[in-house]
């Protein structure tokens, strides 16, 4: 809050001798009886306009207080913004058999998949595309303010989709391609995986010194609970869990996001995940926000209100229930 004029603050100055002026006054006017015993009147209650003799002048010096602060003019200072230009990203998804895993509920690729379109939901201005990877990669969806079509090609991605293995530079080479040729001011890349690079013919660090020539940041995501999660796998008695070592290769994914000017994030489950996402929004959001000037909200109106009520509030008790004789 601030004000307009605040000079007319020095007006509560007034108050005081008006204050002094009214305690002296009262404390001469009182009338006087004389009687031989005032014995007769010590049982006596005293009535209710004793205790509220003075509620008028109180009333009184509120509503002149109120008016001061209207003349102040009060105000709420409102930052002026605009969105001037959305994001483009691009969310690569590892799709490899380990995301099967149970340490996320149902599994580390659905729970992926519904946590990313959470986050979809949320990006009303910024363009958004897909790239799933395992033993290769390919674009799903290239970027798009469809969101809705978007969510529709997520909601098909299934393991099996392409060759078994976890090929994050393919992966990461393969996102970049779709933001390179991108005219907007920002551009990243998340990219979630729960291994290491065990396939493809592109090498991380490469594939993060192209992100880095195209001004591409990278956010990366090792998708996983420390020490053994519950898998299911095939044998010849059928599908069975079995506990499978969780290896995520955090040294290059590090590296990857510190190349990229980017940051890396652990998720150990759905919670964790999403708290994630929420914080590369808080991290990204600024950027599509042009700060225009101050817009100023008169707020006298929330003081004139109250001011009127007490006006007429003292009205009515003055000539009714505190009303005085001459």
């Amino acid at each position: 809050m601030t004000y307009a004029h605040p000079q007319y603050f020095w007006l509560f100055l007034v108050l005081i001798p008006v204050i002094l002026w009214y305690v002296i006054r009262k404390s001469k006017s009182q009338a006087s009886l004389r009687f031989s015993s005032i014995k007769i009147f010590e049982n006596k209650r005293k009535p209710v306009k004793y205790y509220l003799r003075h509620l008028l002048f109180v009333i009184r010096i509120a509503v002149i207080s109120l008016l001061i602060i209207i003349l102040a003019r009060p105000q709420i200072v409102k930052p002026e913004e605009k969105i001037t230009q959305g994001i483009d990203i691009v969310i690569a998804l590892d799709i490899s058999g380990s995301m099967l895993a149970q340490d996320f509920k149902p599994n580390r690729l659905e729970a992926s998949k519904d946590i990313a379109i959470e986050f979809i939901n949320k990006q009303e201005y910024n363009r958004i595309g897909l790239v799933v990877f395992a033993g290769e990669a390919f674009t799903q969806c290239p970027v798009t303010i469809d969101h809705k079509v978007l969510i529709n090609m997520f909601s098909g991605v299934k393991q099996g989709l392409i060759e078994d293995g976890t090929a994050i530079g393919h992966g990461l080479a393969t996102a970049v391609n779709a933001l390179k040729d991108s005219k907007s001011k920002s551009k990243i890349v998340i990219l979630l995986t729960d291994g290491e690079n065990n396939a493809g013919n592109i090498d991380p660090m490469t594939a993060a010194d192209l992100a880095a020539k195209f001004n591409i940041k990278v956010y990366t995501i090792g998708v996983g609970k420390n020490g053994y999660a519950d898998m299911p796998v095939q044998t010849v008695f059928g599908q069975q869990m079995q506990k499978v070592e969780v290896k995520i290769d955090e040294q290059t994914l590090k590296l990857i996001a510190k190349k990229t000017g980017g940051k890396y994030f652990r998720a150990t489950d759905n919670e964790k995940l999403k708290k994630i996402y929420d914080e590369i929004e808080k991290l990204e959001k600024d950027k599509i926000k042009e700060k225009l000037g101050k817009q100023m909200q008169e707020e006298s109106m929330k003081f004139l209100i109250p001011a009127l009520l007490l006006l007429v509030i003292e009205i009515l008790l003055r000539y009714t229930v505190l009303r005085t004789l001459p």
